[in-house]
């Protein structure tokens, strides 16, 4: 007998605790985010090599940087299509409220932390529309929002008559601005601490799976007692508060309010959340995915940047790369069916 294929006590201890760190390793992401981090590895890898650069420390810090306002309205967004709708107001809904920042504070002349919180509010105000659009008025998802945001958009247009406002207090340009312990900004401090409540509902609340509930199956969850016209209401009120802190956040950075502000931040954000494992037909999503989907689209667009490549093209290649994401997430449920 060859005694070299025995396996010690110490041998079995060893690999059971590899096996219990990967375990808890994949359970801390969350099933299906694999494919998205090895996604956002090779971009990494695939832009180190070709992006001048990118790999500076200043140029990484920069992507966490610019990456704050998209990936907060993709935090609300992760919630809606969890539950099986589609948020396109968004961007809408954030210059909505980033002009209203800018008309209460010079217009009105109220104090800056007075109209932080009534841009929010309004954020939450057009989710709750959007929200009383699908669960009492029974509109398609992609009407109701397509419908706010136009609304959304001429509203931001009105406040100022097209035109942008600017002359923001220095200390509210210094929230994105200046960096503390030289790395994170106070906004991309506040990206990421909403992440991390957002992993944490979504993980061991009962509300976070809720929401799973109602987007697998809305029938089923209502005759198992879930509020499901109300929870939808609250899902979409949360998107538009999370666009309100992100119209903030946008105003902060650019130290003006901009009408055109977040154009086009709706295929950032869908592409994110679908990027990072979201299924379009609901009742699948993590937050974890969500941010590997974020730095994604992140990384993409600075090293398209850095190689000087037209935000036409970039169009392009975002569009083919969430293409890409819903043809795999088709594939995914073909094969579990």
């Amino acid at each position: 007998m060859n005694t070299s294929t025995l396996t010690s006590p110490r041998d079995v201890q060893s690999a059971n605790q590899i096996s219990k760190s990967k375990s808890t390793f994949r359970e801390t992401l969350g099933a299906g985010v694999g494919g998205p981090l090895v996604g956002l590895v090779l971009i990494i890898a695939l832009m180190s090599a070709i992006a001048p650069n990118f790999t500076n420390p200043k140029n990484l810090i920069n992507i966490v940087d610019q990456v704050t306002v998209i990936g907060v309205l993709a935090l609300g967004a992760t919630a809606v299509i969890i539950i099986g709708g589609i948020d396109l107001s968004v961007g809408a809904v954030l210059a909505f409220s980033t002009m209203v920042l800018g008309w209460v504070s010079h217009d009105l002349g109220a104090p800056m932390w007075m109209a932080i919180l009534i841009a929010i509010a309004c954020g939450t105000a057009m989710g709750i529309l959007n929200g009383v659009g699908v669960a009492i008025a029974k509109l398609p998802s992609f009407i109701a929002t397509l419908a706010m945001m136009s609304i959304a958009r001429g509203l931001a247009n009105i406040f100022s008559d097209g035109q942008q406002i600017v002359g923001y207090p220095d200390w509210f340009f210094g929230l994105s601005s200046e960096r503390y312990l030289g790395y994170f900004s106070l906004t991309a401090t506040i990206f990421i601490l909403l992440y991390a409540a957002g992993w944490i509902f979504f993980k061991y609340r009962t509300g976070g799976r809720a929401l799973y509930a109602i987007g697998g199956n809305p029938e089923v969850a209502r005759l198992a007692g879930l509020h499901v016209k109300k929870v939808t209401i609250w899902v979409y009120a949360t998107a538009g508060t999370l666009a309100g802190i992100g119209g903030v956040m946008l105003a902060s950075r650019l130290d003006s309010s901009q009408p055109s502000a977040g154009s086009g931040y709706e295929l950032d954000v869908i592409a994110a959340v679908v990027i990072g494992g979201a299924s379009l037909a609901g009742g699948k999503g993590r937050v974890t995915g969500t941010i590997i989907g974020v730095l994604i689209i992140g990384a993409l667009r600075n090293g398209l940047n850095l190689l000087g490549t037209p935000s036409y093209v970039q169009q392009v290649i975002i569009g083919l790369v969430i293409a890409a994401a819903v043809m795999i997430d088709v594939l995914r449920r073909k094969k579990s069916a």
